[in-house]
């Protein structure tokens, strides 16, 4: 049998149930390759006693019948899911120290179906960033590097210790966050699997606010099946979320397997043609299509023609529901405190010494926007935008199955690039989030190397609620990529 720590989430679970290894072994194996990989800085916090209870706990389950899904699984958990006895950081500052009693919906049900937690990952501070740098704890390294080149990389952002810890094989899988694309760009950057659900999929029950109206959990993998075990085990309804749809939980690990694609329509919007975009990337789009079309689905180009005005709408949307979100922040409650002569000046100074720059932009953006004599101008004019972007794919699907597009504009970059450039930075989730603004489910599946030896990305969007389908294509996309990277020394 091949290294544990080199086994899918599939493969684990088959060899688990065969008694081929143990929960406590495999948790053992991943540990220590947390040990190995610490330089990366994935993790904010650790968790091997906790992993090592619940992995004996998961045998003894397993070995009176009552096996879970994800029994005996080693997961990270992005730090933005509370977790009951464990800091929950967000990886800002004004929440260090900060451990719930209470365990978020989706950690919850990753438990219940017999996962073992081996620590929280690090992330941009409140999910806001695409490089994974603005971290209270600092930034996290790709496990990938350019031929030749020694200089450290970006995993992406915000999930970027997610991500990172999935293709360094320190885990099998991980949870992640996205807002605007905050698990499909690291995803592609890192030469993994990352699926953003449905918004209304997967509870948000415990996750720490960013934007309330476009924040979903969703998974991290090495395969597209590993992605759906995953969603299957995350995803249900929860009544503590008003925005988690009443919906049934179907079997996505049957669609992740099932690659049969013919007679399947792939749209392909013309305008996601936007300048800035690596050639390399457009190239293997153009692959991506014939691949798909060799699987027997149909290519049909299809027009998005708000999707331009996404990044600018979103980059509003936002920082205006993050300005109310970080509003409780305020060094009364919880987190840090740092005294003042007055209660006003108590808060200013608990929050400039919480908040990091990027977090703090964020903030003042959002509090302008939804400023008196400003939310009519752009508050009010980016959720008309957003209504519109939502209509331009509903009718796009009247012709099409799913969508497919790149990932990202272009590979992973080097750490300290586009740092003093937000705008440049905002630009790394041009493609991601048009999907996001509709909510739609979207995934992000390696498809190449550049170049340089660094993965590459395409990304499918789905219908609303309809995985099963993206998934489909997924794995048929998948299929005919046959993705085999490694990272070196991983």
């Amino acid at each position: 049998m091949a290294a544990l720590t080199d086994l899918t989430i599939a493969q684990l679970t088959a060899a688990l149930a065969s008694k081929d290894t143990s929960a406590v072994e495999v948790a053992e194996a991943h540990l220590a390759k947390l040990d190995q990989h610490r330089a990366l800085n994935a993790f904010i916090t650790e968790t091997p006693d906790r992993a090592r209870a619940m992995a004996k706990a998961s045998d003894e389950r397993r070995w009176k019948g009552e096996a879970g899904l994800l029994e005996g699984v080693p997961l990270a958990i992005k730090d933005l899911f509370c977790t009951e006895g464990v800091q929950t950081t967000a990886a800002s500052n004004i929440l260090k120290g900060f451990v719930p009693t209470y365990e978020s919906t989706v950690t919850s049900n990753l438990w219940k179906s017999g996962a073992v937690m081996v620590g929280k990952t690090n992330l941009d501070e409140f999910a806001m960033g695409s490089s994974n740098m603005t971290s209270h704890f600092g930034g996290v390294e790709n496990p990938w590097k350019r031929k030749g080149d020694n200089r450290k990389l970006v995993p992406g952002g915000s999930s970027g210790g997610s991500a990172a810890a999935v293709a360094a094989y320190m885990v099998p899988g991980s949870t992640g966050t996205d807002t605007g694309g905050s698990i499909r760009q690291p995803a592609a950057f890192c030469g993994i699997v990352g699926l953003k659900p449905t918004y209304g999929r997967c509870s948000r029950w415990g996750v720490v606010a960013f934007a309330s109206s476009l924040d979903q959990p969703g998974p991290f993998t090495r395969t597209v099946e590993d992605a759906a075990l995953m969603l299957q085990a995350m995803a249900g309804h929860d009544p503590k979320d008003s925005t988690s749809a009443p919906l049934p939980v179907p079997d996505f690990a049957a669609a992740a397997r099932d690659p049969n694609i013919k007679g399947l329509k792939v749209g392909i919007p013309k305008e996601y043609r936007v300048g800035g975009t690596s050639e390399e990337i457009v190239a293997l789009w153009a692959k991506g299509v014939e691949m798909l079309k060799a699987a027997g689905a149909e290519p049909v180009e299809v027009s998005l023609p708000h999707s331009k005005y996404a990044l600018p709408a979103y980059y509003i949307v936002a920082p205006a529901e993050c300005s109310s979100n970080l509003a409780r922040y305020d060094g009364v409650r919880f987190g840090l405190r740092v005294p003042g002569k007055d209660l006003p000046e108590m808060y200013e100074n608990t929050r400039g010494a919480g908040f990091g720059k990027e977090t703090r932009r964020r903030i003042l953006i959002g509090t302008y926007v939804l400023s008196a004599g400003y939310y009519d101008a752009y508050y009010k004019k980016a959720q008309r935008i957003r209504t519109l972007i939502a209509r331009d794919f509903k009718e796009a699907f009247e012709t099409c199955d799913v969508l497919l597009t790149p990932t990202a504009p272009t590979a992973a970059f080097a750490a300290g690039d586009k740092m003093d450039d937000p705008v440049a930075m905002y630009l790394n989730d041009v493609f991601t989030i048009p999907a996001s603004m509709a909510g739609l489910p979207g995934i992000s599946v390696p498809a190449g190397l550049d170049k340089d030896g660094l993965p590459l990305g395409l990304q499918l969007i789905g219908r609303s609620f309809d995985e099963v389908t993206l998934l489909r294509a997924a794995a048929a996309l998948e299929k005919a990529a046959a993705f085999s990277g490694r990272p070196s020394g991983y």
